[in-house]
């Protein structure tokens, strides 16, 4: 794990995970998982040309201007053998066995049965849609600047509602309809939503309510309104004052729930945000700005319901270097270092800070200051010790920003650095000992 802007660190990556990089992308996959065949990420770049495809497209359609505005859409993705090249292992095993002609056939058929009844396009996805994302049943919002794959953009942009269309790309036939656009679930917490938000950080405690289709674990069988019941229920229990923490433990399907006392700290995005709905991320910051103190609301992702509850701001670690926090930031940009270790109750991957009790981490990162202090080269010492496996295993600094993208607390104490100065601070990782660089 590392100091990136995961504001809810949410077992199974639901928000942000890798290195220190930013996660204001969001998500940009027609899936939802970053492999989706809409995606500008799956497979695009690979350097391995596309089989060649019979020309369904409808030109009809794509001859027209495109729309400027939001548009949303469903598709039946059918592949055929050949493109296992490109797709891989993300192909599906029904397509191994389908030639161009019969994915062409099949296609040619869904677009016949979609024409004369767009309200099949629900049932015409399960029964043959190879999209990863289709388990969810929700459409994909399209804009000029989404990034899709091209074919897959031009076609849903130029679309009237309720009519089809298909298109080929490099991952088979989509077989698409533009539906309306859906009205938020009555569930969420949409008075809460309208209000201005805060201009500064807040801290919240979460709870993931998922089911099938939208949760971190693609094994949940929980029903959408099970889920909606489930939900209700913790947000009346929440707003009725009853213990936060053991809500937390009880009813959270992440399985990180167990450190219930450790609140997340949200800051403003700086920029423009991505779609809300194809970032978890996005959805939970809109929420969270806009509670007030003890105020519980809910807000729906793609990975489930996310029910948050704004509280006050914690007392710091005994282990922080409070005085250096206290300072005006020295700089508007740091590159750093830092050693990052764990232990079993903060939110660790690494299996020596999940053996690892508080104890014992308080006497690791006292014992490594006392070596540094001593003269033992930071670098060293980092590739020894540090549970950031970018850091341990290639000496990468990080630069930081503020808002750029990583854990505030991180933020706040490499800014506050004097060059080549040593502070301590926690995140929702564990302990960063931090070095400011030259």
């Amino acid at each position: 794990m590392t100091p990136t802007r995961t504001i809810v660190a949410v077992a199974l990556a639901l928000l942000a995970a890798t290195a220190c990089q930013k996660s204001d992308s969001g998500g940009t996959s027609g899936s939802g998982s970053g492999s989706g065949p809409g995606s500008a990420g799956s497979g695009s770049g690979s350097g391995v040309a596309a089989a060649p495809a019979i020309d369904l497209d409808s030109k009809d359609i794509l001859a027209r201007p495109a729309g400027t505005g939001e548009v949303w859409v469903k598709h039946v993705l059918i592949a055929w053998k050949d493109l296992a090249k490109v797709l891989g292992k993300r192909i599906d095993k029904r397509a191994l066995d389908r030639s161009n002609a019969d994915a062409a056939k099949l296609a040619t058929e869904v677009l016949g049965k979609l024409k004369a009844d767009p309200k099949q396009i629900d049932a015409l996805m399960d029964q043959y849609s190879e999209d990863p994302g289709r388990a969810t049943g929700d459409p994909y919002p399209v804009k000029a600047d989404t990034k899709f794959v091209e074919e897959f953009k031009k076609l849903a942009l130029r679309l009237n509602e309720n009519e089809a269309g298909i298109v080929k790309s490099q991952f088979g036939y989509h077989v698409m309809l533009r539906v309306p656009t859906p009205p938020p679930d009555p569930l969420e917490s949409a008075d809460i939503l309208k209000r201005t938000p805060e201009t500064g950080g807040v801290w919240i405690q979460y709870i993931l309510i998922g089911w099938k289709g939208h949760a971190p674990d693609p094994k949940a069988s929980r029903t959408k309104a099970d889920a909606d019941k489930l939900a209700k229920e913790t947000l009346d229990k929440a707003n009725a004052k009853e213990d936060f923490a053991k809500l937390m433990k009880d009813t959270s399907d992440d399985p990180r729930a167990k450190d219930a006392q450790m609140p997340h700290q949200v800051m403003p995005r700086k920029g423009e945000p991505p779609d809300r709905e194809s970032s978890p991320q996005v959805a939970i910051e809109m929420l969270s700005l806009r509670l007030k103190l003890d105020e519980a609301g809910l807000v729906k992702t793609k990975v489930g319901w996310v029910l948050l509850k704004r509280v006050g701001e914690p007392p710091p670690d005994p282990l922080t270097s409070v005085d250096i926090l206290k300072r005006t930031p020295e700089t508007k940009k740091a590159k750093v270092e830092h050693i990052l270790v764990g232990w079993k109750d903060a939110h660790t991957e690494d299996p020596r800070g999940l053996q690892r009790s508080r104890a014992d981490l308080e006497k690791l990162v006292k014992d490594t200051l006392a070596r540094l202090k001593k003269g033992d080269k930071f670098e060293a010492v980092m590739k020894e010790v540090s549970e950031d496996a970018f850091s341990a295993k290639e000496g990468k600094p990080y630069d930081v920003e503020p808002n750029g993208g990583m854990q505030p607390p991180f933020e706040n104490m490499s800014l506050r650095l004097k060059v080549n100065e040593v502070g301590v601070v926690k995140t929702d990782f564990g302990i960063h000992i931090i070095k400011r660089l030259e």
